[in-house]
């Protein structure tokens, strides 16, 4: 009778037969990956980011090209009251009536090196009296060139040049950072049901070895060959199975939901995660880690664009200390009743204005601004200093913990591998009576844990190698660097 129960808990110890389900859809890592990087909301928020950031930097180069401008009225109504000074000093009021008809055509160019604007404009403008005489004029401006330039003041065009460049740099980066993060995030997802798949797996297998073993107990317990409390005690266990199953499923449950919903997939789809055979085994340096991060990353790029903003609010104090405004404007202009006498006999039309503001008593406030604006600055220069120590740190221990992690995850796999042998050959031995339940007991437990920390260290291995990734930019599998064509990405989505 022994050794039949013995043979039939052999063969229910074999393994769990998968359960088939009409709308299972098994799933690797990669897949997950690939899925989570184009369809699920954290990628699109990413992208998203990136596309303001690039008609920001869009806008910006058009700044720095000139604008080309046309300018009309057509036409201008007027017919109405207004007030007029006669000649001595009274006021009365005069009737208009009059409909006129304007246009501007004009070139304005951004002189970065010195932050003014050169305008080139022409124009024509007419006018007709639509009361008394009915007559009408033409005034024409064929050429003007028009310079207005702040003297003392930030050249926020200068600075523009080299902060928006960086800030450019930085947010394309930055979205390569966060699709290496939403790989991150599938894989905290993705392994998470796998290991709540694999806890149901073996608290399945559990139950029913329990169950096998509390009928050995039973008939072993009638033959005289065990005591009550080994009987009892192997009952509590079906008991703890059942339990420990229920909660499992329902964490599996939980665990399906939120991996289909960051995937964006069918809620009537049941994922089978696929446990990962290969992993890239490679030893970092360092040094070199560093060093790609710092050229890649964008917190090095976030880092030199506050710097340079903290710069230019400084300037800018200084700047707004006093105000010299330099306007001028020379060209041609003619006048007539008809339109081609406007473009012959031309006069010359020149302004030059020099206008200055000063502050003769200000209490102090415009330089106490350029103290605020040198002390936020060295605030900044000191959270720059710690940021930088803080993430080479990180840096320096994420590079230790992905290299002590190759190591753990072969102990690991090891483990698994003897602790399941362990268990099996445990079961036989209780089967004649040679270990106790506490023993049994104790090897289940040893196999449960050991295939957890399995899975455990797989997660880690990955989620590692690819926070790596997403700060250096690099892939050292192959040694090649993470890049993107953005033009094609923001252009075509």
């Amino acid at each position: 009778m022994i050794m039949m129960l013995m043979l039939l808990l052999s063969a229910s110890a074999q393994g769990t037969i998968p359960e088939t389900t009409a709308n299972v859809r098994a799933i690797t890592l990669d897949e997950a990956i690939n899925l989570a990087r184009t369809q699920s909301v954290d990628a699109a928020v990413a992208l998203n980011e990136l596309k303001t950031a690039y008609w920001q930097y869009r806008t910006f180069r058009a700044d720095l090209l000139p604008e080309v401008n046309f300018e009309a009225t057509l036409p201008y109504y007027n017919k109405s009251y207004s007030s007029y000074q006669q000649d001595d000093g009274s006021y009365t009021f005069v009737r208009n009536n009059y409909a006129e008809i304007y246009g501007n055509f004009s070139v304005t160019q951004n002189i970065w090196p010195t932050g003014g604007t050169l305008t080139l404009n022409t124009s024509l403008d007419f006018m007709k009296q639509l009361s008394d005489d009915k007559t009408k004029q033409y005034m024409s401006v064929p050429f003007a060139v028009t310079l207005n330039q702040p003297i003392f003041s930030v050249n926020t065009t200068k600075w523009n040049r080299r902060i928006e460049p960086i800030k450019y740099a930085e947010a394309k980066a930055a979205f390569i950072s966060a699709t290496e993060e939403v790989t991150m995030t599938t894989i905290k997802n993705f392994f998470d049901l796998l290991l709540a798949k694999e806890n149901v797996n073996i608290t399945k297998q559990n139950l029913k070895n329990a169950k096998k073993l509390y009928e050995v107990a039973c008939a072993k317990r009638r033959m005289g060959q065990i005591s009550e409390n080994d009987v009892l005690q192997l009952k509590l266990n079906v008991l703890n199975a059942e339990s420990e199953l229920t909660s499992n499923e329902s964490t599996l449950k939980s665990s399906m939901f939120k991996l289909r919903s960051f995937l964006a997939l069918n809620d009537s789809i049941d994922l089978e995660p696929k446990l990962p055979q290969s992993i890239p085994f490679v030893v970092l340096n360092y040094d070199n880690v560093l060093n790609k991060a710092l050229t890649n990353n964008s917190f090095a790029k976030n880092v030199l664009r506050r710097q340079m903003q903290a710069d230019y609010a400084v300037a800018e104090a200084k700047g707004n200390m006093r105000e010299i405004t330099l306007f001028a404007e020379v060209g041609y202009t003619g006048m007539d009743n008809e339109i081609r006498p406007t473009y012959n006999n031309l006069k010359d039309n020149q302004i030059v204005k020099i206008g200055f503001k000063i502050p003769i008593l200000d209490w102090g406030k415009r330089r106490g601004k350029v103290r605020v604006a040198e002390s936020d600055r060295k605030v900044i220069e000191s959270k720059l200093h710690q940021e930088k120590m803080n993430f080479n740190q990180n840096l320096f221990i994420l590079t230790e913990q992905f290299n002590n992690q190759q190591a753990q995850l072969h102990i690991a796999n090891m483990a698994d591998s003897i602790a399941e042998r362990r268990y099996k050959t445990n079961v036989k031995t209780f089967m004649i009576g040679k270990i106790s339940t506490l023993d049994l007991n104790d090897s289940q437990t040893s196999k449960d844990e050991a295939r957890q920390k399995h899975i455990n260290e797989l997660f880690y291995y990955w989620y590692y190698y690819y926070q790596i990734r997403s700060l250096t930019l690099w892939d050292f599998n192959t040694n090649t660097g993470i890049d993107a064509d953005i033009e094609k990405i923001v252009t075509s989505s």
